[in-house]
């Protein structure tokens, strides 16, 4: 007679136990993003159909690109564009960026209206124009009006979730990421995302993975990690050190939707996906540009899918003229030439992940107005905020 211990196993008995994920899904809120992995908001890429290719490859939270509060507010029509949404998309997540309280407020109010389902705030922006009127990665050095700025977007958001994203200060004589962590916590903030550069670094150097750490001991809040990711063990490794609950990522994934599915498998526990000969590149392009001039109609989306055409063949060895020509196309058709004249054999170039890729440069003294440095809880009030076109930090 077979006993228990010797009887035939099932199938199911001889499968190996799924893997441990590294990290459970991230909660902002009442939402919750499966895979806590974030896409950066960044002008001119993180448009809908961007979105809609990263969103293909992974179950994360897919930002849109920042719009200026007053210029939301007043009804500028470039804003209301970017503040669009692909029909069904879900959640509907978008960056916002102000200096006041009043209009931040006033603009979460219309977003909502508009059905967006989470808000962030940049106060991450290092670009000059930015920073010399006091805005960016320049605000949180003003504690008071910081707090303010983000207790009206918490406030006027109601259930809807706020988080906000920082560098780690001015520069590292001006460090500000603590206050700022503490502060958005304070008022109510669901998560806060650190990006561990100074606004004087830009986007050289190393990212600080030991000061997101910090801010993860120091908070009670989802905190968020970005700075250097360029492939899924990167992000496995900032995890591992630093505790973050999820990633952010940036530049990473410029011509590179898929690396979302690298991200969803190694935060799964999963092998990676196998990394996309030229042919899927193509395939992926081509994808890319159809959607733009979907949304867009035909001459400008496929202007704006000039800038993403380097991106996408960075380390591809396809000729200078080739690139050329990518960067001067003028229809749809013109595109399908060029690409189907590439050998779709050709493999993902060795050192293709860790290529640099968009902002990138020396770093430079931070513009500020003039005393900003003199007084961290002074009452000070600034002007509307311009009509800027950032990259959210």
């Amino acid at each position: 007679m077979s006993t228990h211990a010797d009887a035939p196993r099932t199938r199911a008995q001889h499968r190996d136990p799924s893997p441990a994920p590294l990290l459970p899904p991230l909660r902002l809120g009442g939402l919750e993003v499966p895979v806590p992995v974030v896409l950066a908001p960044m002008a001119g890429v993180t448009d809908a159909a961007f979105r809609i290719l990263c969103r293909r490859h992974g179950a994360g939270l897919y930002v849109n690109q920042m719009v200026t509060a007053r210029a939301l507010v007043e009804g500028h029509r470039r804003s209301l564009e970017m503040a669009a949404f692909a029909p069904g998309e879900w959640p509907r997540s978008i960056q916002l960026y102000g200096t006041e309280p009043a209009s931040i407020a006033e603009a979460v109010r219309r977003l909502l209206d508009d059905g967006v389902e989470h808000i962030d705030l940049n106060f991450g922006c290092p670009m000059k124009k930015v920073t010399r009127q006091g805005g960016g990665a320049a605000l949180p050095w003003k504690r008071r009006l910081y707090r303010a700025i983000v207790a009206a977007a918490v406030r006027a958001a109601g259930e809807v979730p706020v988080t906000v994203k920082f560098r780690l200060g001015i520069d590292r004589d001006h460090l500000t990421h603590l206050d700022a962590g503490r502060i958005a916590a304070d008022e109510g903030a669901a998560a806060v995302t650190l990006h561990a550069r100074t606004a004087e670094q830009l986007y050289a150097g190393r990212a600080d993975w030991d000061r997101i750490g910090e801010l993860k001991a120091t908070l009670d809040i989802p905190v968020l990690g970005n700075g250097d990711i360029w492939e899924a063990a990167d992000a496995v490794a900032m995890v591992r050190r630093t505790g973050a609950d999820g990633v952010v990522v940036g530049r990473g994934c410029l011509g590179r939707p898929w690396l979302f599915a690298d991200l969803a498998a190694a935060f799964a526990g999963r092998p990676l996906p196998p990394r996309p000969a030229l042919g899927a590149v193509v395939d992926e392009m081509l994808e890319h540009a159809r959607l733009l001039v979907t949304f867009r109609g035909p001459e400008r989306g496929i202007k704006d899918f000039r800038k993403h055409t380097g991106w996408y063949l960075k380390g591809f060895p396809v000729g200078s003229e080739t690139r050329r020509r990518l960067n001067q196309v003028g229809s749809m058709t013109e595109l399908e030439t060029i690409l189907g004249g590439l050998d779709p054999t050709v493999p993902f170039p060795v050192d293709g992940m860790r290529l640099v890729r968009g902002h990138h440069g020396p770093p430079r003294p931070v513009s500020l107005p003039e005393g900003w440095l003199t007084d961290r809880d002074d009452e000070v009030t600034l002007a509307a905020e311009a009509l800027v076109a950032a990259g959210g930090g």
